[in-house]
């Protein structure tokens, strides 16, 4: 199982929307769109960051570049 992390956005800790979690793992996922798909062009869309509550498992994803995650000790 993945490294848990905790994240924040500037002084703004994260929980899951669902149980209050503080605790995700966390991956990189590629927004993809039709037509840069098309036109070969997949590798210019953006990309946001996925976390997953490690309670309940809810999905939140993050465009904003300032999150930061936390190693979670222990």
């Amino acid at each position: 199982m993945a490294k848990a992390v905790r994240a924040s956005l500037g002084d703004t800790w994260i929980t899951c929307q669902v149980c209050r979690g503080d605790q995700f793992r966390e991956r990189g996922v590629k927004l993809d769109s039709t037509g840069l798909e098309f036109m070969n062009w997949a590798w210019a869309d953006e990309t946001a960051t996925r976390l997953i509550c490690h309670r309940c498992g809810y999905v939140h994803l993050f465009v904003n570049r300032n999150l930061r995650l936390h190693k979670v000790k222990g």
